[in-house]
């Protein structure tokens, strides 16, 4: 089974640093209108991750995306790494949020992904305060390293249930390839970008299970600027070298120029649907404690 999403937080990103560009919205716009359409023509369904305040500041993107018949998920409320949220904070900004999201959609709101992934061992208890505020569906879990988030010893790649302090969740990581004993994930965002198509496609062809993400973002051929130091160290809480805002910027950047004629390429290969769909569909056996 292929589940496909989309992280929806680019109007949000783009008025949190104090721009409310126009011009920018409109090209959000444009390129949802733009998915939406290639996904109606093929008769596909994803769940879209959408941040609350997006709910809030831009209701149009909600309705939308639910009137298409798309899932609603929630991505949080501002889009702040939960790793560095205390428990009452990451409670408040999920049910701010959920609340949000269900008033503009009509949809009731039962599948979340962290920002950046960011669930690890370290703050296995957000699986609980997610379950405790009507989460069942988890896309949280990055079983590989990464810069922000990730959970590089999860024990499991495929559809399982997660047990913490005596709640369970649904959980739905992200598939990874071992590469020369490194763990990558190659079905999604950059890494979408960045592989080449035949071994995207080769992974996929191989497992029964992959979990693909994108984001408006990637599909936008105009590249994003480099960002100051004050606004990189803002956003990702961590030192603005210009070394770091290179890495960075590339990452943003590489492989948007043919990626949207990729997904369609991927869509035309593979059959795809959303988290609630395959939950419609699926038992999920496989335990996992923690």
């Amino acid at each position: 089974m292929n589940i496909l999403t989309f992280d929806i937080e680019e109007w949000y990103i783009e008025k949190s640093f104090g721009v409310g560009n126009n011009e920018k919205y409109s090209l959000f716009d444009n390129m949802l209108n733009i998915i939406l359409h290639i996904l109606n023509e093929i008769n596909c369904k994803a769940t879209f991750f959408c941040l609350g305040k997006i709910a809030k500041d831009f209701p149009e993107v909600v309705k939308k995306i639910s009137n298409n018949g798309h899932e609603i998920g929630c991505h949080s409320n501002e889009h702040m790494w939960l790793n560095q949220l205390t428990p009452g904070q990451l409670k408040n900004d999920t049910q701010d949020a959920i609340k949000a999201l269900q008033d503009v959609s009509g949809q009731k709101v039962e599948s979340y992904r962290a920002p950046a992934f960011s669930i690890g061992k370290t703050n296995s208890w957000a699986l609980e305060v997610l379950a405790e505020a009507g989460i069942k569906n988890d896309a949280s879990i990055f079983p590989a390293a990464r810069d922000f988030g990730g959970f590089d010893d999860f024990p499991c790649d495929r559809p399982c249930v997660i047990e913490y302090n005596g709640v369970r969740l649904n959980e739905y990581p992200m598939p990874v390839v071992d590469i020369m004993g490194k763990k990558i994930v190659y079905s999604g965002g950059g890494y979408f970008r960045l592989l080449p198509l035949w071994f995207v496609k080769k992974q996929m062809n191989k497992s029964n299970y992959n979990m693909c993400y994108f984001h408006i973002m990637d599909f936008l051929k105009d590249k994003s600027p480099l960002m100051s130091r004050a606004e990189f160290e803002s956003y990702f809480k961590e030192n603005g070298s210009l070394k770091n805002r290179f890495v960075r910027y590339f990452k943003a950047n590489v492989g948007r120029s043919n990626a949207l004629s990729r997904l369609e390429t991927l869509l035309s290969d593979f059959n795809f649907t959303s988290i609630n769909e395959y939950v419609s569909n699926n038992t999920i056996t496989h335990l996992v404690r923690l």
